[in-house]
């Protein structure tokens, strides 16, 4: 069954399309890890009447600790040589929280914000679901020794206790998955019950034995063909765990009970075949080795990633595996020193964290150099004092797509341009996934001004505040600003891939801003969000349009936003969505800062949905709402830099920095009504 759960996860993670749902592997292993850690524990109460928390924890730390430190200080060293110098400080706090085994909970908070959305994951990831099992293993023995000592050998409280625990994570998995899906995913209280479900096959074993044989024998074949099928049919929309999770785990679970009878003619056929005993015999370190191969080695090579690439990389980790179950991993949970006393296997569990998480810190307190060259032309300064902003603005563009090393004087800083958003998200006035208001007006440029002037849109809407503050407050207008993460000022619904499901926050959100917008009657709008996919549309049927009709439907949503707020006293204008590079840009920087030119997108790749926009500028000029196109202001004919002079543009993969932002404050303030 390990053999089965791995292979699923390394599959899946390598790219296999039709795979997709191949993370439900982990869903077996906590099955399978509730059911045999359960059974070593009531056999120990069977044969002493206790549970030794000490040699328990013990047993955990040499099994597990010695081939996932390995792995972690490998990873960490790795990530230091080749990833890029901007994502190592998150890297390092990854390993600190892996080797504590906290890294679910980390997970789980990071996968909510809307700005991480697009990050590449971490080398340190998988290691969330070996902390979902020692948080549980933190409480299960010690419920058990309390039991033992309470009700004795008696297993009625012990199964009422199971029972609960199943009924009330499973209930939660299911409502959380459908309100807060990374929570949900990454969750120790939405998990437990799939190690419940494990442990419960453990207590009822014996009678479990007398199953009927046929009746056994079919039960370990539809468990696998469960399993199988939930891998097959599921991919990344499927909303996980909640009730999804029923299929591999019961599936999962139906193999382990079938099984315990010894049935001929069950799936153990196959299973205790060699080539499945073999890869169930290195499954833990295959788990270990296959994801950080995956995310650092086309790195290392400077490639990018495919699927037979990944699944080469995939074999090669299969080979770390093998050499590092026959050289560490068996070897320390044998050493017999160490198994001679309890103290010993913590005393070295302990020893082992805190060198991993020292190594990870010392890495954060002397991140990796980037290559850098002569200071670069100070682009705000030299646009702000020119006669004609525009056009220095595209000479310097121009002279930027040649760019060799990094400049020494670029801002913001490459490392620290994730954290660079405009000041008012520190004033929480932009709204997450699932928040339904700010907590004060948003008001800025300035507050006491005659004109009212309102931002609204999504991030890139959001994006654009720098500029349009620094306007408002040389003209002396009111600005309130009114956006929401994926949000799109368009009136369209949206299935979000980071929710699992429809956003049904943002059309909420929206048309009560659309109201306040109408009602207030401001002298000026200024709208603007995403032109990408990345968030499907959805239509009133809940089915996904496409090719011509989704460009047609996302051209009525704008239709319906400017009829919304359209008055007599109000001007409409929309600014173009700006161009997507396609990449990281501060991540390019990072990892090339000896040749910056590498990091130049085609301008023509650049724009996103162009047929789109010109359906939604036509709409636009049909409802007198003014189209402000910018890509003159990022890009050439042909090229779009990362950095223009020593600015750099984007903080991500399609937010500008604020520093480009604001350096933009005297084209926009040019275009914008008097």
């Amino acid at each position: 069954m390990r053999a089965i759960a791995v292979t699923l996860v390394v599959l899946s993670h390598a790219g296999i399309t039709s795979l997709e749902g191949g993370y439900v592997g982990v869903d077996v292993f906590f099955v399978i890890s509730g059911f045999l850690i359960t059974t070593l524990l009531l056999k120990e109460l069977s044969r002493t009447g206790t549970v030794s928390l000490a040699t328990f924890y013990a047993r955990r730390a040499t099994r597990l600790l010695p081939a996932s430190t390995v792995v972690l200080l490998v990873t960490v060293t790795a990530a230091w040589l080749w990833l890029p110098a901007t994502r190592f400080k998150s890297i390092s706090l990854d390993a600190i929280y892996a080797t504590f085994y906290g890294i679910n909970w980390r997970l789980a908070n990071e996968g909510v914000q809307y700005m991480n959305a697009s990050a590449e994951p971490s080398p340190l990831q998988h290691f969330w679901s070996l902390a979902v099992e020692e948080q549980f293993y933190l409480v299960w023995p010690l419920l058990l020794l309390i039991f033992a000592l309470a009700f004795g050998k008696r297993r009625a409280p012990v199964i009422i206790t199971l029972v609960l625990v199943v009924a009330a994570s499973l209930t939660v998995s299911v409502l959380q998955t459908s309100t807060s899906a990374p929570w949900a995913y990454f969750g120790a209280h939405t998990r437990a019950w799939e190690l419940a479900v494990g442990a419960l096959i453990a207590v009822g074993a014996t009678r479990l034995a007398g199953l009927p044989r046929g009746l056994a024998a079919g039960m370990t074949w539809a468990g696998m063909a469960a399993v199988i099928a939930s891998a097959f049919l599921y991919n990344e929309e499927t909303p996980f765990p909640g009730y999804a999770a029923l299929l591999p785990v019961l599936g999962a679970a139906a193999i382990i009970a079938g099984g315990t009878s010894g049935p001929s003619g069950s799936a153990a056929t196959v299973l205790r075949t060699w080539p499945f005993q073999q890869i169930g015999r290195y499954s833990y370190s295959w788990y270990l080795w296959h994801w950080p191969v995956l995310m650092i080695v086309p790195h290392m090579l400077d490639v990018e990633p495919n699927v037979p690439l990944n699944l080469g990389l995939a074999a090669g980790a299969l080979v770390l595996a093998i050499g590092s179950y026959h050289l560490i991993e068996n070897p320390a949970r044998n050493q017999s020193w160490v198994k001679a006393k309890a103290r010993r296997g913590l005393a070295v569990g302990l020893a082992l964290s805190c060198f991993a998480a020292l190594v990870a810190q010392a890495g954060a307190m002397k991140p990796p150099q980037l290559a850098k060259g002569a200071p670069a032309v100070d682009t705000a300064e030299a646009v702000a004092g020119a006669t004609d902003p525009e056009a220095e603005l595209r000479r310097i563009i121009a002279a930027s797509v040649g760019t060799g090393k990094l400049p020494s004087n670029t801002t913001p800083k490459v490392q620290n341009a994730r954290k660079d958003k405009p000041n008012y998200y520190n004033d929480r006035c932009h709204l997450d996934y699932l928040d339904a208001a700010a907590p004060n007006p948003c008001l800025y440029g300035d507050p006491a001004g005659a004109r009212t002037v309102f931002l609204f849109g999504d991030s890139h809407a959001a994006h654009w505040f720098p500029a349009v503050d620094a306007v408002a407050k040389e003209r002396g207008w009111k600005l309130e600003v009114r956006t929401k993460s994926a949000c799109n000022a368009a009136s369209v619904v949206t299935f979000s891939p980071g929710l699992k499901r429809v956003y049904s926050e943002c059309p909420t959100w929206r048309a009560e801003v659309l109201a306040e917008i109408k009602q207030a009657q401001p002298y000026l709008v200024v709208m603007s969000s995403s032109g990408n996919d990345g968030n499907p549309l959805v239509d009133d049927a809940g089915t996904r349009p496409s090719g011509a009709q989704l460009d047609a439907a996302w051209a009525a949503g704008w239709d319906a936003t400017y009829k919304a707020i359209k008055g007599t006293r109000t001007k409409l204008v929309q600014i173009r969505d700006t161009p997507w590079p396609g990449y990281n840009a501060p991540e390019c920087l990072a990892e090339h800062s000896d040749k910056v030119s590498r990091c130049v997108a085609p301008a023509i790749e650049s724009i996103v949905q162009p047929q789109r926009q010109v359906l939604v500028e036509q709409n636009a000029k049909r409802n007198g709402v003014q189209m402000i196109d910018a890509l003159p202001w990022f890009c050439t004919t042909d090229s779009c830099p990362a950095l223009v002079g020593n600015v750099l543009v984007w903080r991500d993969d399609d937010h500008i920095t604020t520093k480009y932002s604001a350096m933009l404050a005297p084209l926009l303030s040019a275009r914008l009504p008097k």
